[in-house]
């Protein structure tokens, strides 16, 4: 078993902030739960019950418990609001990779909030972690979460056909990754003197 792993808070960008599960978001895995698209790419119970919920809630916990991976919740600032989810899954933390998964309900989404947060898990995976590599999976469709990944300053590996089954379909992905050693994110060259 790998070691537990404390979520840390962390912000995203000047209005939102990272942080860990709580129960009270019960309303965000609520209006996510009536997401054509959320619960065929995560945990989140659809129908939704407040019991279901409360599982979910628990698993993001265990998650961390088994150092399985990160889960945070993503919320606003100015009222504490959650509006989305990104998690670092640790399953292949010892062949130096991990993977990234974001989603964002309506009111959270085309603010940049969702690019703000993987700017912040990858920055805290890459250099704190010290994982060489953090990867995500995209369906080819989704404009948002592609623009999404390369703001964050992932590159695009290729096309993984018939990668995974969603909504009882078999589904191409794009592979995104970001490695420890690639250039700082403003493109800018170290000087060197």
């Amino acid at each position: 078993m790998a070691q537990p792993l404390t979520v840390p808070s962390m912000t995203a960008g000047a209005d939102f902030v990272l942080r860990p599960w709580e129960m009270s978001d019960l309303s965000l895995i609520r209006e996510a739960a009536k997401d054509d698209y959320i619960p065929l790419i995560s945990t989140v119970p659809s129908p939704y019950s407040d019991e279901a919920a409360e599982a979910y809630v628990r698993r993001q916990w265990d998650r961390a418990a088994t150092g399985a991976g990160c889960p945070f919740a993503i919320a606003r600032t100015r009222d504490r609001r959650p509006v989305g989810s990104i998690g670092l899954q640790l399953a292949e933390a010892a062949e130096g990779r991990a993977s990234l998964g974001y989603w964002m309900t309506a009111p959270g989404r085309g603010q940049g909030v969702a690019g703000a947060a993987l700017r912040a898990v990858t920055t805290w995976a890459l250099h704190e972690l010290r994982i060489p590599r953090v990867q995500l999976l995209i369906e080819p469709w989704n404009t948002a979460s592609v623009r999404t990944a390369e703001s964050a300053h992932y590159r695009r590996e290729g096309l993984l056909r018939g990668w995974q089954e969603i909504g009882g379909r078999r589904r191409d992905m794009l592979m995104y990754a970001r490695l420890n050693g690639d250039p700082p994110p403003d493109d800018r060259a170290p000087s060197g003197g």
